[in-house]
């Protein structure tokens, strides 16, 4: 029962969570949209595949053939080898059963603080978006700005640029005024989540970090090439229901 509970039981928690958060529109928390097909489809061979295990006996997994006596005398676990296996049951089992219990939720600012190492962001992308000064910026995001912020070669082109952005206020960092309006982005899921910022110029009012806010305003270049975002108005709002850019 335990090499059962392992291997199918396991897959087929993980893949039944898959199926509700992708049902229940929620798999977006944990990774692009543009993978949800492979995460459900998966799922769904994983869940057939665990139905056709029934089938199989309990214990016929581990005979290949042999008597009784040779099979007990070439498999019987050693001591070391079963404390690993308990082991990594236990904390299998814990991963499990608290993707059942919690729920779904979005990595936290603060956790976007401290990945923010303070280097250029490098999203998939990024070069097109760079290139793309002559283009319309109306889509671009918090994500696509920080690479054009981090990497235009000819920031002049964007000068004027309107924009209406929403994100989490972070810090300004040393020797800039006003606030950084930040954003997860991920790629493929939430493990390789990078964050990016963008610096707005001093506004009146008090925005506490962490709060989530909608940036309007134009892009500003700056005597020194330093692009930064002029605000025509920073308004608090709920944190939306992805949070996230892709």
């Amino acid at each position: 029962m335990g090499t059962r509970w392992l291997g199918a039981g396991l897959a087929s928690v993980l893949a039944v969570v898959t199926l509700g958060l992708w049902a229940t529109d929620r798999l977006a928390l944990y990774i692009n949209p543009a993978q949800s097909w492979f995460a459900v489809g998966m799922a769904v061979v994983v869940l057939a595949g665990s139905i056709a295990s029934f089938a199989l006996p309990l214990g016929a997994e581990d005979d290949h053939g042999h008597g009784a006596d040779e099979h007990a005398h070439h498999h019987e676990p050693g001591r070391g080898s079963l404390a690993v296996g308990v082991v990594g049951g236990v904390l299998a089992t814990g991963v499990a059963a608290g993707a059942i219990l919690l729920p779904p939720a979005s990595l936290s600012v603060e956790l976007a603080m401290e990945r923010d190492t303070g280097t250029p962001p490098l999203f998939a992308g990024a070069d097109d978006v760079v290139l793309a000064a002559g283009s319309d910026t109306s889509g671009f995001g918090v994500g696509d700005w920080a690479a054009v912020f981090a990497r235009a070669t000819s920031p002049d082109a964007f000068d004027g640029a309107e924009v209406t952005l929403t994100g989490f206020v972070t810090p300004a960092d040393d020797g800039e005024d006003g606030i950084r309006l930040g954003r997860l982005v991920i790629t493929h899921c939430v493990i390789d989540a990078q964050p990016a910022t963008l610096p707005v110029a001093a506004v009146d009012g008090d925005f506490p970090v962490g709060e989530w806010s909608e940036v309007a305003g134009v892009v500003s270049a700056g005597a020194d090439g330093e692009l930064v975002i002029e605000p025509t108005s920073v308004t608090p709002v709920p944190e939306p229901e992805d949070p996230y850019e892709y």
